[in-house]
Parts: C-alpha cells; structure tokens; sequence
C-alpha cells in the first residue's frame, strides 16, 4: 500500500508561503533531511500553484543542486488542477475527484510526497490522507501570509519524532492521532 507525506516549511506563527524567510537557518543538516524525503518519494503530490512555481524554477537549478535536483526533475509529479490542461514536467493532471484520485494513487505501491501546496493538504487533511505531517518549524516570526492551516482544519496529531538542527529550525514529524 502506497503512502502520502506532506513536507512543510512554517514560521513559529504558522505561515508557509514564500519562505525566503528559511535561508538563512538552511544547514547541511535539512539539507540531508530533505535529500532523505525526496529519495523516500516514488512521484511528488501537488497543487497548482506550487506545481507552476516548481515547474519554473528547478529545471534551472539542476546544475547547482545535483542529483536533487535531477531527481526533483525527472520523477513523476500529480497535480490536482482544475485549470491547467498540458501537462509538462512529467506531471499527470488529477482532475474531477481529486479525493477519489489520491485514495487510488495510495491504494498502490507509490510513496507520494507533498511539497507547499496548502489548499491541498488541507482538502487531504479533511478527508484523511495524509499518512505523514513532517514539518519544519524555522525560528522566525514574520506576521503576515498564508498560514498552513486554513481555518476551520481539524486534525489530532501524534508525534512520532524531531530534532533540532544546530541553527535552531525544529524538525517534528506526526501522525494522523
């Protein structure tokens, strides 16, 4: 049976989106933690938005990031879209029922990783699957943005594990409760 892990980055006040805010606390520590998460991943599960946003940048970072970099561009990528229609950057469009879809993809042998794409883990959240929360809360407070959780997401969690890197970013993994 496949698996569904979300990797977020968030502040200590919740919010995910840009994290430029991330930078400087990024160390070889995460680094090899996030290496760790994209080779565990048979394909990436994700949102529009943060698909478009991949979708342009990596390919040119390639050379600068190495095999993370061409591991991130050439494995198989599901995007829940109800806008896009060609799928480029070896993605495959989930449209229609994406709750449906993604119970399909887990019932198979694919471990699928979420990156960003918040709308999406939410909607995962409420419909119960997502197997794994792993998220890096980075000693930073910045007041305003996105948050992860849009109000009114309900969860009981269980923590299965963390550490904290030497530049202080609390890396918490969790379980659905």
């Amino acid at each position: 049976m496949g698996k569904v892990y979300a990797v977020e980055y968030v502040t200590l006040d919740g919010v995910f989106e840009e994290p430029a805010w991330s930078g400087p606390y990024f160390n070889d520590e995460l680094g090899d933690w996030q290496q760790a998460n994209l080779t565990e991943a048979d394909a990436l599960l994700l949102g529009r938005r943060t698909y478009e946003g991949f979708k342009a940048a990596w390919p040119q970072m390639e050379a600068e990031t190495g095999d993370f970099g061409k591991r991130m561009n050439g494995m198989p990528k599901h995007v829940a879209t109800t806008t896009l229609t060609t799928p480029e950057w070896n993605a495959r469009f989930i449209q229609g029922d994406v709750a449906a879809a993604v119970t399909a993809l887990r019932s198979g042998p694919d471990t699928l990783m979420i990156n960003g794409s918040a709308s999406l883990v939410n909607f995962l959240t409420r419909h119960n699957l997502i197997d794994e929360y792993r998220i890096m809360f980075y000693p930073v407070v910045v007041g305003e943005g996105r948050r992860l959780w849009d109000e009114g997401t309900r969860v009981a969690l269980k923590h299965t594990g963390s550490f904290t890197t030497t530049t202080g970013v609390e890396v918490v993994t969790y379980v659905p409760a």
